[in-house]
């Protein structure tokens, strides 16, 4: 069904290619951007913390790993230079 409106809609801009392109109203902006947030899945408390966790533990090791190598470049530059 979705996919036949669709096509429809298409077919009927596609009559009006020659007409400049409608633009949004600010209002209507406005009220298209909060109808999308009411279908966001907003995560749980638990989910929150799961996430934020798991997120600060990876840029934390991230973080190690990237130290570690620039210490360790830094060492082996300093022994081959002197």
């Amino acid at each position: 069904m979705a996919t036949e409106t669709r096509g429809e809609a298409a077919a009927k801009d596609e009559d009006k290619s020659s007409s400049a392109p409608k633009r949004t109203t600010p209002a209507l902006f406005v009220r298209q951007v909060i109808a999308e947030l009411r279908k966001v899945i907003w995560p749980t408390r638990r989910e929150l913390i799961t996430y934020t966790t798991v997120s600060l533990v990876f840029v934390l090791v991230m973080v190690a790993l990237v130290a570690g190598i620039d210490w360790g470049l830094q060492k082996g530059v300093f022994w081959l230079f002197g």
